[in-house]
């Protein structure tokens, strides 16, 4: 069955669209659920996770915060979220830019004029402080902005990057639904042998490379990884007091990997040779 990727943008109804997805589909939609994953494998509170974000971290809180490792969980989370049959929807956190290269995948941005995202948010909040209302909205994003360039070098609001932009200032949230739906049902967006392909290499290399970045031994590496059905090719130059070996086995290690091949070079090595797990 698809899945949907949506925005998350303040003020725009997302949030609602997508909760008439979930009911239509009689799944589950995922937004706050990453956070305490990330916040534990990051060694980190939760709040802090929240502020780095939102673009609300203080300075302290962004010199500790390791950006690298965000990126490299909150994607390893994302393709497990995929990887759910009981999920259908999956709200922000790069979703619809991690797993746009997938045919079975909707990608949808909900949006709305700023003025009328402002007002919306001012009604929720219960507050007349525009000011501070406009301030969340940027703040909200410039940090998706930052992430979305540094990690995929696209400007997240550019229509092409979706298979479906829509404006809740001229379409009701039953009309949003049913437009995302008709693509969910479109024959285009069904599942085939090479969608599942290139999605399970996409989560097996996002699943190695999470593992990497966790195992205190290899957590330093520059490694360049490869994933074919269940095989793994790991490539790369290793700094000085790294071993190979120890990269081959956390990504043998990992589920659903069966064979990994191993072009790691230090200065003292000219050759690749192979490892199988």
């Amino acid at each position: 069955m698809p899945l949907i990727t949506m925005t998350r943008e303040m003020g725009s109804l997302g949030k609602d669209v997508a909760a008439q997805l979930s009911e239509r589909l009689g799944k589950q939609v995922v937004h706050h659920e990453i956070i305490g994953h990330l916040a534990n494998k990051m060694r980190l509170r939760k709040s802090h996770v929240i502020r780095l974000l939102d673009g609300k971290a203080g300075i302290w809180e962004r010199l500790t915060a390791d950006k690298t490792s965000l990126a490299i969980y909150t994607a390893d989370e994302v393709f497990r979220l995929a990887e759910n049959d009981q999920v259908a929807v999956i709200r922000g956190w790069g979703a619809a830019h991690l797993l746009r290269p997938i045919s079975h995948v909707v990608c949808v941005r909900v949006c709305a004029p700023q003025e009328l995202r402002v007002r919306r948010m001012m009604e929720r909040l219960n507050t007349d402080d525009r000011d501070f209302v406009e301030s969340e909205i940027k703040l909200s994003e410039e940090a998706h902005g930052a992430i979305t360039r540094r990690h995929f070098g696209i400007n997240w609001q550019d229509p092409e990057n979706y298979d479906l932009v829509l404006n809740t200032k001229r379409l009701t949230i039953d009309e949003c639904a049913e437009e995302i739906m008709n693509l969910h049902d479109d024959p285009a967006f069904r599942e085939t042998p090479d969608s599942m392909r290139v999605f399970g290499n996409l989560a097996l290399q996002t699943h190695v490379q999470a593992a990497l970045r966790r195992d205190p031994r290899t957590s330093n590496m520059m490694i360049s990884i490869e994933a074919d059905e269940s095989r793994v090719t790991l490539s790369g130059v290793l700094e000085a007091g790294l071993e190979a070996k120890d990269a081959v086995e956390v990504a043998t290690g990992v589920t659903g990997v069966k064979d990994v091949t191993n072009r790691l070079r230090t200065a003292s090595e000219h050759s690749p040779f192979h490892i199988a797990g």
